[in-house]
């Protein structure tokens, strides 16, 4: 979350844009977007070009001699942004139009990267220089706040503060997962260092980019200085899909800013037949559509075979489950219908994952966490698919904070389950003990068979009476009879008033 200077400056260029005509809140996050990218070029380039120095290794500047752009042949360092943000405004905008932009579109060598798919057709769309000149500016100004906040976490809080504003939320489904809940399941799967991992409903990449940066923190010596390893992170462990491009795109530039060369960032209906996958990823990591529109005719026979529904949480439940490798996991969120519905097809998918798979946690979260943009109640479950059983005991866990309030605004607070979540899961053998009237215990598999494999807590949780005493009924009647004839001589003195 971030206040103060720094959400104004973000709120001023947002209304530059607007001033400017630029009014599509997916349009002004992606023209951000592609400015912020330009920028880190810039300052990644000198990066390296330091560190190689310091090294005394070789290094070439993506932006070192003459660079050929459309047929004409410029100097490199025209493009840098330190170069052309002090331009004036009409040069600097013909600079970007003619120049910087077709430059990135090209940058990527790699023609089947997803930076280069989702840059293909991608606009320049500020239509004026004065709004360049402005967006220019404010971007200096944010970048030189976030470089003097002694805060790692900077550039992600900026970036999903952009991403908040998106009004679209909601639509098809879709809403944005917040940043800390993101965070805090992909500490609970642990990402290791060979992990396969998915979201097959990526949107801009929020759990990718929360998994690489698990990664880098936990597992940097495992996977950075082993060559094998640090290719498979770079260029074959992260795979996402959706059906909005311009979230594609802003998903392939946030990974890429996030160290992450060749992220699998693709278009696809994953409920469709035009997903195979099948037993591919050791690790789904997914807040799937809820209440996304669905053309029954197109989802996969696979999965309809097996939950017979046009609800799409069920259908993504078991896509995840066709999708999983023999031992990989899955965290991923779910509205509460999913945990106590009755139709066939809501105990069918439950009665697959407890029985045929291993169903390792519920965990219970409050209706406000997704406000401002819904009030739904939602779950995450956690289970490993093993195709032959092994639920023994599912974890529950009761969570009544997650220390924002749980109203519109969703200010920071200092009530705060995650951590004890997170500390709880990784201990789950100290649980056993604990008794139903806590927030968190165990539930035997078969009591949740004889339950029709119900898993919403409230079904298990006990709830601890404690005795009240109250006066005798005589004592509350003349109490009453007292109060009575206070009433009555109030009024009394209020009617003499008014006379």
């Amino acid at each position: 979350m971030i206040t103060g200077e720094l959400k104004n400056k973000i709120d001023s260029i947002w209304n530059d844009f607007a001033a400017g005509g630029l009014v599509n809140p997916l349009d002004v996050i992606e023209q951000i977007t592609y400015l912020m990218f330009i920028r880190d070029l810039d300052d990644s380039d000198n990066l390296r070009a330091k560190e190689s120095e310091m090294l005394g290794l070789p290094y070439e500047s993506i932006f070192s001699g003459e660079i050929e752009i459309n047929g004409r042949t410029i100097d490199g360092t025209q493009l840098k942004w330190s170069v052309f943000h002090d331009f004036p405004a009409g040069k600097m905008y013909s600079v970007m139009q003619e120049w910087i932009f077709p430059f990135i579109k090209e940058l990527d060598s790699d023609k089947e990267s997803a930076y280069s798919k989702y840059m293909d057709d991608a606009i320049f769309k500020l239509p004026t220089p004065l709004l360049l000149d402005k967006v220019v500016t404010g971007l200096d100004e944010v970048y030189e706040i976030m470089n003097a906040t002694q805060s790692a976490d900077i550039r992600g809080d900026v970036y999903e503060y952009l991403l908040s504003k998106i009004a679209q939320s909601g639509r098809n489904g879709q809403f944005r997962t917040p940043r800390h809940i993101i965070k805090m399941m992909v500490e609970l799967m642990e990402p290791k260092a060979d992990d396969v991992i998915c979201d097959p409903a990526c949107g801009t990449g929020g759990f990718l980019v929360a998994a690489g940066e698990y990664l880098k923190e936990n597992r940097k010596q495992e996977i950075f200085f082993d060559k094998v390893k640090k290719d498979h992170y770079l260029n074959h462990m992260f795979f996402g899909y959706d059906m909005d491009r311009t979230m594609l795109r802003i998903g392939a530039m946030n990974m890429m800013t996030h160290g992450i060369d060749s992220p699998t960032i693709e278009y696809r209906d994953s409920l469709s037949d035009q997903n195979p996958d099948k037993s591919k990823y050791s690790l789904v990591l997914a807040n799937p559509p809820f209440k996304g529109s669905l053309d029954y005719d197109i989802v996969s026979t696979d999965l309809l075979k097996v939950c017979k529904t046009k609800k799409t949480e069920l259908l993504f439940l078991t896509l995840f489950l066709r999708m999983l490798n023999i031992g990989g996991r899955c965290a991923c969120i779910v509205p509460d219908g999913v945990l106590f519905g009755s139709s066939n097809a809501h105990k069918a998918i439950r009665k697959a994952i407890i029985e045929d798979n291993k169903l390792d946690a519920v965990i219970s979260m409050p209706s406000g966490v997704f406000k401002p943009y819904a009030g739904v109640s939602t779950a995450i479950l956690i289970f490993t698919k093993t195709e032959h059983g092994g639920t023994e005991n599912v974890w529950f866990y009761d969570m009544r904070a997650d220390g924002f309030s749980l109203d519109d605004k969703r200010s920071e607070v200092a009530e705060n389950d995650i951590p004890d979540i997170i500390a709880r899961f990784k201990n789950r053998e100290a649980e056993k003990e604990r008794e139903r009237t806590e927030q968190s215990f165990f539930v035997p598999k078969d009591e949740i068979v004889n339950n029709d494999y119900d898993l919403s807590i409230n079904k298990y949780k006990k709830v601890e009476y404690v005795p009240v005493e109250y006066p005798p009924t005589s004592e509350i009647m003349a109490k009453l009879r007292e109060l009575e004839k206070e009433i009555s001589q109030s009024m009394d003195e209020l009617e003499e008033m008014l006379k």
